[in-house]
């Protein structure tokens, strides 16, 4: 584990710094820029080893969770996923409540940019519980976090995360499981469709722990003429061996 996640005890023994102090920790200035200029950001590991632990450890409980999909039945991919049901569990409603936070003020600098407004017409309110009432009003009641497990020869096709006329520019992707260790393979793939010019991929693969920032479905990227409006798709390419689980945050609700 990253040495800046832990904290001594009075026992001596290290233990993971509070959550709310290590994401105010982040290089934000550094995440803004990069989502700007790549669409994307990370800075290494934000949960503990035991933190992820527990998280892949709450995927065969199914009181967690509101709906359980198989991705070859709908040909998704191959491997599973699973919707958390209200409430979340501590750690997720937190992670997503304090990403939601820091990245609202960004999601309004890029709907101006691309000269949009959120579905409600208006901006994205500073708070998520906040944003969660819009999306409620306008139907989209159901929660998104997710749990993603995908053993050998489990893909992700690609796609965007869209559930209603509601939509955050941006979602949280938190790999639980170790590459090359417990996994290799599953990298995570974006692809990114420019107006007028061929698509541009791109494969991260992330440490355990590690929360990884992209774009929903568009982000604004720089024309001749201002600002044009990009199409991004994500997956994950085959796994080779052993289970991959990730976390997926994403921050506005589903029909």
């Amino acid at each position: 584990m990253s040495q800046d996640l832990l904290v001594q005890t009075d026992t001596g023994k290290s233990s993971p710094a509070p959550l709310a102090g290590r994401l105010a920790a982040l290089d934000w200035t550094g995440i803004e820029a990069d989502l700007w200029e790549t669409g994307h950001a990370r800075r290494g590991p934000l949960l503990s080893a035991a933190e992820c632990a527990a998280l892949r450890g709450m995927f065969a409980d199914d009181s967690r969770f509101r709906k359980r999909i198989r991705m070859e039945r709908y040909r998704y991919g191959a491997g599973d996923y699973a919707y958390f049901s209200a409430p979340l569990p501590a750690l997720v409603r937190s992670l997503r409540t304090g990403f939601y936070r820091r990245l609202a003020t960004l999601a309004n600098r890029w709907v101006e940019a691309l000269g949009e407004a959120p579905g409600d017409g208006g901006k994205y309110p500073a708070a998520l519980k906040d944003y969660l009432a819009l999306c409620h009003a306008a139907g989209q009641t159901r929660p998104t976090p997710l749990l993603l497990r995908y053993t050998e020869g489990g893909h992700n096709r690609l796609h965007q995360d869209r559930y209603g006329a509601l939509g955050f520019p941006f979602q949280v992707v938190i790999l639980l499981s170790r590459p090359g260790v417990d996994f290799e393979g599953g990298a995570l793939l974006l692809v990114e469709n420019r107006p007028r010019e061929q698509s541009l991929g791109e494969a991260i693969m992330p440490v355990q722990g590690e929360a990884v920032i992209i774009p929903n479905a568009f982000r604004p990227v720089r024309g001749k003429r201002g600002w044009l409006k990009a199409g991004v798709r994500h997956g994950v390419s085959t796994v080779t061996r052993g289970t991959r689980m990730t976390l997926g945050l994403i921050f506005h609700d589903a029909e």
